[in-house]
């Protein structure tokens, strides 16, 4: 696929089939991650595969945080089926990749252009699995950064978490998509 075409038609995909997705493919999108520009070469990212029963790992991050922000008026019974409902959310695709930013403690680069790198690593796996026929849908949200995901994860004072990209083949045609032209968005500086 040509990276224009890649770029134009990549688009969320939140319902995948429970398919498998082979090994191979998730290498090559975790190598187009690492590809990423980053300032310094520091190389900020940190990656979780998670698939098969790997995925509860992100099923109790989810269930844990939900549980810290829940009601202290809620029952024993509904507190574990708020657990259960939460940790079902880790199971949509076959293939959960968590993706972490490690920022450098190098004075020269500054800790926004690690997150920076970080979420250019994320596009960069999501072209490369969209143009593999694999969907994609980059979820984050209150969770991604909550206190109990991070110990979840045992992610450490300078770590954080940018998201989670589900990965699985579309079971779903993709969404229909329309941008503002660019012309309308760039001033150019010519003197």
């Amino acid at each position: 696929m040509e990276i224009m075409e890649a770029i134009r038609s990549r688009r969320s995909i939140g319902k995948v089939k429970p398919d498998a997705v082979d090994h191979t493919l998730i290498e090559q999108i975790l190598e187009a991650g690492i590809w990423a520009p980053n300032h310094c070469h520091t190389e900020p990212w940190r990656f979780w595969v998670l698939t098969g029963e790997g995925r509860r790992l992100l099923g109790r991050g989810y269930a844990e945080v939900a549980i810290a922000e829940a009601s202290s008026t809620l029952s024993d019974d509904e507190l574990a089926q708020l657990r259960f409902a939460q940790e079902k959310k880790a199971f949509r695709a076959p293939v959960v990749i968590a993706v972490g930013v490690v920022p450098s403690q190098t004075a020269i680069v500054p800790e926004i252009e690690e997150y920076a790198a970080v979420h250019a690593a994320v596009q960069n796996m999501m072209l490369v699995a969209h143009a593999q026929g694999l969907g994609t849908i980059w979820r984050t949200g209150a969770p991604t950064y909550h206190a109990k995901m991070r110990e979840v994860f045992s992610l450490n004072p300078r770590e954080e978490l940018v998201g989670f990209i589900y990965i699985g083949y579309p079971d779903v045609d993709p969404p229909k998509s329309a941008r503002t032209p660019f012309q309308q968005k760039t001033e150019w500086v010519t003197e």
